[in-house]
């Protein structure tokens, strides 16, 4: 399997600030993400609507392969994933670990 890289760079707070993400491949470069594409309607993508994107795209491959295997080929999967947006929360104090 070969192994692509992505990074990510933040600048400034969490509500003023603003970033981008990017990809080797290119697919990604710059793109801008920030608290308001995060939390609200804001313009740029988000963490969630990227691991949805990925997510979908290793089950439509997936999907591929048990169908090539019972001898059928797809003319076209489109596989929809909801990106779940939620706010993040602190542990519970209670919690068995601090960071659980």
């Amino acid at each position: 399997m070969t192994t692509k890289k992505a990074w990510a760079v933040w600048k400034g707070g969490i509500k003023d600030g603003g970033g981008t993400i990017s990809t080797e491949t290119g697919v990604l470069k710059e793109a801008p993400y920030g608290f308001k594409s995060r939390f609200e309607n804001g313009k740029g993508t988000n963490p969630e609507e990227l691991i949805g994107a990925a997510h979908a795209g290793c089950f439509s491959m997936a999907l591929s392969l048990m169908l090539g295997e019972a001898g059928l080929t797809p003319e076209k999967i489109e596989t929809h994933e909801p990106s779940l947006r939620r706010l993040p929360t602190r542990p519970k104090s209670d919690a068995p670990y601090p960071n659980s």
